[in-house]
């Protein structure tokens, strides 16, 4: 004996596997191309690597609020009498099964605008009025294709005709010229509408004010009509109404992929099978700036390692002459700013540095560089690093204001002859590796050349060879460059010391304080010199070297904004998803500070 509402069980069943999957997706592009080198299992910066997919979660809560409610019903004593539940699932299911099919899925549920609207990623502002926003459900093959789901019925559409046949009959009869009587039902007018076609026009004129970003691609639109079948008939009907094939047939002359039926049907189980991970390398031409400079100089990096956690700890109590100076600086600061400094800051300041010291027991940040170089370049003879001249110059102003001196003596060595020619050879290899437990030439530092401007440009870049430049490196690039438009560049050449220096500028610890590095409009959290060497490492399609997550971090939320609010994706080289070394946009290391002057064991090495 058939249960009562049958179809509702297996819709539940279909509900249930949708939930499962939902549990355990995971993108097929979820990797970015960067490096991460947390020198242990911090657990910091994976989230960076790894994108979770806009709307995924709006999408599981949704399924398992249906299924409850589903449930719920199927579980009354009174089934039988009650009538059939209006449930969402058949929709769920479609979108689940689009879902699992799409390849390099970005986002669910993505609404986007038309031009002159806001952008989707944005929210508005009290009081503004909310533009008309067309809804994709999802956003695959990187952002170049949208899929929307429509699950009308033909009974729904013939609604829709039936109404609009009585209008065209209402305005003959009105017009009274005795023609009414020839139309025949079913018949297609000049003026042929409907919502299906009106949701085609809608996707059809978001995807035109929307291309991808950094490029004018138009992405394409698909609808599948998961329930519509222009080849059935209904009851009152000896044959289909041919209106149903006609707005399919509009949509297709439109441009739009329109697809009949459930995606394959049945919703697979996903594969418990991880997918293979694409292993990212650097470039043989490193870009750094001025965290990277600074690592590559702090004794930290250099000095011989503690024998355990506590002597790390130990190594950081700061010493007598330190708290004194400390909390005179603090003192002066509180008469200049709002007060907030405390001397509390200061045991924060030493735990950090026994935690890097500490990170650097388990793997070296130059040992690190060594191996991963020494994978592309065995010899390493083919490695260059370069850098702006506007992080080497505020890094000889830290170190000189508050390094060590070895840590000057490093920062000598590596930066201080430096100049714009590409051909300059810095000298004193020896005096960069004379207090380092790393034998000289360890990592082929030296010489660090100077890009020729502040930011890359058609003139400065004709010195170059670009490498092949990935979609990521191209949205990279043009959001570092959006960020850098919205800057006064006067007022930067004012914060920023007279050009043409080729020696250091060093400042005397008491000749004042370091100028502030400028903040960037667009978000605060990024400073417009990382901007500027982020924007030389993606124009050329070379690997950026830094240590500060929390600026990359802000620059992938500035990204995922100037493209829609998508999640950010990596293509494959060819395309192919099986394991391969790719090249990494950021690689991304953990801070190095300059700490010789706080060691307080600074006279025992």
């Amino acid at each position: 004996m058939a249960r009562p509402h049958e179809e509702l069980y297996g819709l539940r069943d279909c509900l249930r596997s949708v939930s499962i999957g939902l549990d355990s997706y995971e993108p097929d592009s979820q990797h970015l191309p960067i490096i991460d080198s947390p020198g242990g299992e911090t657990g910091e910066g994976k989230a960076q690597t790894r994108e979770v997919l806009p709307g995924l979660r709006f999408l599981r809560e949704e399924v398992k609020r249906d299924l409850q409610v589903l449930q719920k019903f199927l579980d009354d004593p009174e089934l039988a009498s009650l009538p059939p539940l209006s449930t969402n699932a058949p929709y769920l299911v479609a979108v689940w099964q689009e879902l699992l099919q799409a390849r390099g899925a970005v986002a669910i549920y993505r609404t986007f605008y038309a031009a002159a609207q806001p952008q989707a990623s944005r929210k508005l502002k009290s009081g503004t009025p909310k533009g008309h926003g067309v809804k994709v459900d999802v956003v695959a093959d990187n952002g170049r294709r949208w899929i929307r789901i429509n699950t009308i019925k033909n009974s729904r559409i013939l609604m829709e005709f039936h109404e609009m046949d009585s209008y065209l009959t209402s305005s003959d009869e009105d017009e009274g010229d005795g023609h009414s009587c020839q139309k025949k039902e079913g018949s297609i007018p000049q003026e042929f509408d409907n919502s299906v076609l009106r949701m085609g026009r809608e996707l059809l004129e978001a995807a035109r004010a929307n291309p991808l970003h950094g490029s004018n691609e138009i992405p394409s639109v698909a609808i599948r009509l998961t329930r519509l079948n222009p080849s059935h008939s209904d009851t009152e009907h000896e044959k289909s109404d041919p209106r149903i094939a006609y707005t399919i047939d509009c949509l297709q002359r439109m441009g739009v992929d329109v697809q009949l039926g459930e995606n394959q049907g049945v919703v697979k189980e996903t594969d418990d099978t991880p997918a293979q991970p694409i292993a990212f390398e650097p470039t043989t031409h490193i870009n750094l700036d001025l965290s990277a400079l600074i690592a590559l100089i702090s004794d930290i990096t250099h000095s011989h390692l503690p024998r355990d956690p506590e002597e790390a700890i130990a190594r950081f109590i700061p010493a007598q002459r330190y708290v004194e100076w400390k909390k005179q600086r603090i003192q002066t600061l509180s008469e200049t700013t709002d007060g907030t400094s405390t001397w509390e800051n200061s045991g924060t300041h030493s735990r950090a540095l026994a935690e890097q010291a500490q990170q650097e027991m388990k793997k070296g940040f130059l040992q690190d560089m060594h191996d991963r170089l020494s994978f592309i370049s065995p010899t390493l003879q083919n490695i260059q690093f370069w850098t702006t001249q506007e992080a080497r110059q505020r890094c000889l102003q830290i170190v000189s204001k508050i390094g060590g001196m070895r840590e000057c003596q490093r920062a000598d060595a590596l930066l201080s002859s430096s100049t714009c020619s590409q051909m300059t050879t810095i000298p004193a290899h020896n005096q960069y590796w004379a207090h380092s437990r790393y034998p000289p030439n360890f990592v082929p530092l030296m010489p660090i050349r100077l890009f020729p401007s502040t930011e890359p440009d058609h003139t400065s870049l004709q010195s170059f060879q670009p490498t092949h430049s990935s979609p990521f490196l191209t949205s990279l690039a043009s959001t570092c460059r959006n960020i850098l438009s919205k800057e006064d560049i006067s007022r930067l050449h004012g914060l920023q010391s007279p050009s043409g220096h080729s020696a250091a500028p060093y400042l005397s610890n008491g000749e004042g304080d370091i100028p502030p590095a400028a903040v960037t409009v667009a978000n605060p959290k990024l400073t417009v010199h990382t901007v500027q060497s982020m924007l030389w490492g993606a124009a050329l399609g070379w690997t950026t070297l830094t240590t500060n997550r929390s600026s990359v971090k802000a620059l992938l939320k500035e990204m995922k904004k100037s493209t829609g609010g998508g999640a950010l994706t990596y293509d494959p080289p060819g395309g192919d998803e099986t394991t391969r070394a790719s090249k990494a946009a950021i690689w991304i290391v953990n801070p190095r500070s300059l700490a010789e002057g706080i060691r307080s064991d600074c006279s025992s090495e």
